[in-house]
């Protein structure tokens, strides 16, 4: 618990932009007080949590490593309570086109970031992979657990934020699709890293992430709180694999009705290989 507290406590100082001097001071300590507690030297005073939390503008038990049952972490918690599929049941061009790169002729890990209601985690498993899939929101994993059920595969589903969750096995596949916009920009070279280093050689990503476009509308459902996403730069998600080989890079404009009035967004998608 305390190592998790420790990486918790400084990487959303991280995220606030707060020195530990800045946080030291709004909570009337020392420095050296808040460098014990990020390094684990220490804990904590319980009654500083809720102060502590606040400031971070988190809760106390997402600083402790545990996730709410019933806290909406996003807006989907809600949209995917409905009875169809909020996105439907047929999977993302981006599966098809990782079966051509990196067929499961051998048992291949891959590790589904972002999973919805598991549509693509599902299609995945029925191709062979072993799957493993995680979403922050409890009804979007519910409504995988019984998608999988229907189609009889068997999958590793959990409940994790992908900003507070890191990555402790390797994988040889890491595959998301339209989620990594909830990573905030002084969080993802600390996440990309995390990623990267938990991918076996000669495994592959396949990412792809919505870009900011000044002559392209806000989409109709956008999440109001602009405070937890922020679209990517053009070619941003590119350099982070720079040291790998890159077998794919494109930026696409495309049409969407996902909430019943069309409109459109960019996306940058790259499919990246560990060098052996």
């Amino acid at each position: 618990m305390k190592t998790i507290l420790a990486e918790n406590i400084a990487r959303f100082r991280r995220l606030k932009g707060y020195t530990q001097e800045e946080l030291a001071g709004k909570l009337n300590l020392s420095a050296q007080a808040v460098s014990k507690w990020e390094n684990a030297q220490s804990l904590p005073d319980i009654t500083l949590l809720p102060r502590l939390a606040g400031l971070l503008e988190t809760d106390i038990d997402t600083l402790m490593g545990y996730i709410p049952g019933k806290r909406q972490i996003t807006p989907y918690e809600e949209r995917y309570r409905t009875e169809g599929y909020y996105w439907g049941t047929r999977p993302n061009d981006m599966c098809l086109e990782l079966l051509k790169r990196i067929y499961p002729t051998r048992p291949l890990r891959l590790l589904e970031i972002g999973c919805g209601e598991g549509k693509d985690a599902v299609f995945l498993a029925k191709c062979g992979y072993q799957v493993t899939a995680f979403d922050a929101t409890d009804s979007g994993i519910e409504k995988a657990k019984r998608l999988a059920d229907i189609h009889q595969v068997e999958i590793r589903f959990f409940q994790a934020d992908l900003r507070t969750f890191r990555l402790n096995e390797e994988y040889d596949i890491i595959y998301s699709s339209g989620v990594f916009h909830h990573i905030l920009p002084p969080l993802r070279k600390e996440l990309m890293e995390d990623y990267l280093s938990h991918t076996a050689p000669g495994g592959l990503h396949a990412v792809n992430v919505f870009v900011e476009k000044p002559f392209l509308p806000t989409p109709p459902d956008a999440e109001a709180d602009g405070n937890n996403w922020k679209n990517w730069i053009s070619g941003e998600l590119f350099t982070y694999y720079k040291d790998w080989v890159i077998e794919d890079c494109r930026e696409k404009i495309f049409d969407c009705s996902s909430s019943g009035i069309p409109h459109k967004h960019c996306m940058d998608t790259v499919f990246a290989r560990k060098p052996l």
